[in-house]
């Protein structure tokens, strides 16, 4: 399995960054492209890395946030993988700032073939769209600060993420991780059958160094994960407490992970 960080909120070298995030993943001959940030730099990254965007053949979406999304605007003609709540209208509850996707499903489905499921669903044998995330543990996804269109609190019900079957181990890629990574790890086991756990790269959502911080390190010491590498949405605070305990390396935009 290859991936290649065609968005991240650090840049490096040549590689532009933004506030947002995009892979390129290749696995079982298939090419996917798991989230496209909220511009075209995830397109301009991918060219100085010679990938050819023509050559993808389906698109996986997160979760419906702008900084995961708004991208899709300058992207045509590709399978678009999703949960259904990804076009819901939402917004920050302290100042009601637009967090959603800027197309609505009506102009996304004249652009893609869209395919939104609940349930876990297999984009090749050894990769898998996990759909909605049970949320079983006490400390994750306990508050929300983000509305629905009606005022409702918004749990981003749609966050997912996929699960990748690696010669007998596991690889974990989330976006974002509003539904909690530890969750999302535990479903990914549990769809996959899959107890060893290679590598968990993505978004953790995780600000401090606070209770669920650290529940989330003791969890993933108990896990023996082998390779850590948490990104965008996980801030200083978080990312010093798994630097501590796993020496983790920083994901800058650009890189290329063999796994």
């Amino acid at each position: 399995m290859k991936l290649s960080v065609l968005t991240e909120n650090v840049a490096s070298g040549y590689f532009t960054a933004e506030f947002g995030l995009s892979y390129y993943i290749e696995h079982d001959n298939k090419t996917i492209i798991f989230d496209t940030g909220h511009s075209d730099n995830f397109l301009r990254n991918a060219k100085r890395l010679n990938i050819d965007i023509n050559n993808v053949e389906t698109i996986v979406l997160s979760h419906g946030h702008w900084d995961h999304g708004n991208g899709l605007k300058f992207i045509k003609n590709k399978k678009l993988i999703c949960h259904p709540n990804v076009f819901i209208k939402r917004y920050r509850r302290n100042d009601n700032f637009h967090i959603g996707l800027d197309l609505s499903y009506k102009k996304l489905k004249r652009r893609f073939k869209i395919i939104t499921s609940k349930e876990p669903y297999n984009i090749s044998e050894n990769v898998i769209f996990l759909g909605e995330i049970p949320r079983l543990n006490s400390f994750e996804s306990q508050n929300t600060p983000f509305v629905d269109e009606n005022g409702n609190d918004d749990f981003i019900m749609d966050d997912s993420a996929l699960a990748i079957n690696t010669n007998g181990e596991l690889v974990v890629v989330s976006g974002c991780s509003h539904s909690g990574i530890c969750n999302i790890v535990e479903y990914a086991k549990k769809v996959t059958g899959l107890d060893r756990i290679k590598v968990v790269i993505g978004g953790f959502h995780l600000a401090l160094n606070n209770n669920q911080t650290k529940q989330t390190v003791n969890y993933f010491k108990k896990q023996k994960v082998k390779y850590l590498l948490p990104s965008h949405c996980t801030k200083l605070p978080a990312l010093s407490a798994f630097y501590n305990e796993f020496k983790i390396n920083q994901v800058t935009a650009g890189m290329v992970f063999n796994f």
